[in-house]
């Protein structure tokens, strides 16, 4: 069985065969680490391209140094490929697949097809989590379902099956996979019992609760917690603008608190897969199943959504301050990522407000020491943070307050410097 074979951890030889399904932020770290710990460990991901620098030890995950992936491929037990017929004989399988929206719609095909390749090899007595993010119901009512059919097995009674929600917090080096909490659920209490015993050997701490659509729900409720927040401080802090406050002041006032308060930032708007994302399934389910909307995720994607336009608005009225139009004018942009230290772009605030620029006529030049794929847009010039580049610009914009940018030169040396982080002063500097 199974929990017999991870009850040989810690210190022994592990032989249970784990594939992890989808090798990205979320499935390198996981697949790196049961590696790590000894487990015997087949990457799976469609994309050749990966794979291919998978096995060159070529590290495309911000928090994943190449040498960690040369480690594991050097035990001879982790196997990136792009081939499902190297899933067969799993005892665990773990599937971290992107689950985006389209048209506003949660697009859970990746799921589907993670489900149909692993339903195919599924053994009675192997166990099979779903890792990515996506509405309460979704591992019982579309997953299993799967497994199910292509298996002839059935979940609970034949296999294992549960969720666990990933917790994966991209430059965050304080809150590791390993040293973070991990929320485990099970459809029946063998399948409890399993997921649980797996990621005690990976992770110092195990939650677990009493369903997978609890688990599913866990996740939801802390991304919307911060989308909901995040939403707050931005439009207050765009009335505090407006009013003449300064809401950072009040914000770091506020932070004295020691109960009851909880520290939020305005920024120039959420990116990532998260946030732009995660809220959305819950206010589809919400409206799908019950028929109804959930007020606070609509208000705070509108908020958030918009927020991006609020900066470019301040920059044209920094620009128009200064007797300059937004149409011709320079304007760098420092960081296309949409958090500090990472290179993921996606759903970048920093690309929306790029866009818009150009359109308005501006020169928009770009500068982000970490993110070096996925921006094709041939509009934006890439160029290094220097304070030469900030002197050459009508406007600097900080976006992301990436370590690598020396921001007090590069606001020392740019006329007008607007820092939607709060990291810069100096006479040129106007804060978000």
């Amino acid at each position: 069985m199974i929990e017999a074979d991870i009850g040989e951890r810690r210190g022994k030889a592990v032989t249970t065969r784990v594939v992890v399904a989808g090798q990205g932020y979320v499935g390198l770290p996981l697949a790196l680490r049961a590696v790590e710990a000894g487990f015997s460990v087949v990457g799976y991901d469609p994309d050749e391209g990966r794979v291919k620098r998978l096995d060159a030890a070529e590290s495309y995950v911000e928090d994943v140094p190449s040498e960690r992936i040369a480690a594991a491929l050097a035990t001879g037990r982790y196997a990136p490929t792009s081939e499902a017929s190297r899933c067969a004989g799993f005892d665990v399988a773990v599937i971290t697949v992107p689950t985006p929206l389209r048209e506003g719609n949660p697009d859970l095909s990746y799921i589907e097809q993670a489900a149909a390749t692993l339903g195919r090899f599924l053994r009675p007595g192997a166990t099979v989590i779903l890792e990515s993010t996506t509405y309460p119901g979704t591992t019982e009512e579309l997953l299993g379902p799967i497994l199910e059919a292509e298996s002839g097995l059935a979940a609970g009674a034949d296999f294992h099956l549960g969720y666990s929600p990933e917790r994966i917090d991209p430059g965050n080096p304080e809150w590791r996979f390993e040293n973070t909490p991990k929320v485990v659920s099970g459809v029946d209490e063998a399948s409890l019992t399993a997921l649980t015993a797996f990621y005690e050997s990976l992770v110092e701490q195990t939650v677990p609760v009493s369903s997978p659509a609890v688990a599913e729900l866990t996740k939801l409720l802390e991304n919307t917690f911060r989308h909901v927040n995040i939403a707050l401080v931005n439009e207050m802090g765009m009335f505090a603008a407006d009013l003449g406050i300064d809401v950072w002041e009040a914000i770091d006032a506020a932070s004295t608190k020691p109960f009851g308060y909880m520290r939020f930032t305005p920024g120039p708007g959420v990116g990532g897969h998260c946030l732009p994302i995660d809220p959305s399934y819950l206010s589809w389910r919400v409206k799908r199943r019950l028929g109804q909307s959930f007020r606070f995720v609509e208000l705070a994607n509108d908020l958030n959504d918009h927020m991006p336009d609020y900066v470019v608005r301040r920059i044209a009225a920094g620009l128009n301050r200064r007797r300059k139009p937004v149409n011709g004018s320079r304007v760098l942009l420092l960081g296309l990522a949409y958090k500090r230290n990472t290179s993921d772009a996606r759903q970048s605030p920093a690309l929306v407000i790029a866009d818009q620029l150009l359109a308005l006529g501006a020169e928009v030049v770009a500068a982000d020491p970490h993110v070096v794929e996925g921006i094709a847009d041939s509009r934006i010039a890439r160029v290094e943070a220097t304070p030469e580049e900030a002197a050459r610009a009508d406007a600097v914009v900080l976006l992301a307050d990436h370590d690598a940018f020396d921001i007090d030169a590069l606001a020392g040396a740019a006329r007008y410097f607007f820092d939607t982080r709060r990291r810069a002063t100096g006479p040129s500097v106007e804060h978000l």
